[in-house]
């Protein structure tokens, strides 16, 4: 067998491996995913906290927002 039909074997089993491989990977990584959203779906919908520390909490990231807008425009608070 001449120096290039054994090239030609060996490359195109690496590529079928290869190719065996990431189709395994796909197919395990597809499974992951519908795990997690089988998790995500099976929870709850309820929201941590009550309606007051929500409305803190807003209140909270609306305070640091313009603080931070004020940094941006120069404005000493």
């Amino acid at each position: 067998m001449p120096p290039a039909d054994s090239l030609l074997i060996l490359s195109t089993a690496a590529l079928t491996g290869l190719a065996l491989i990431g189709g395994l990977a796909a197919w395990g990584w597809s499974g992951w995913l519908r795990l997690k959203m089988r998790e995500i779906e099976a929870r709850p919908q309820q929201s941590e906290l009550p309606a007051v520390g929500q409305r803190i909490d807003l209140a909270d990231l609306k305070e640091r927002i313009r603080k931070l807008e004020a940094i941006a425009a120069g404005v000493d608070l």
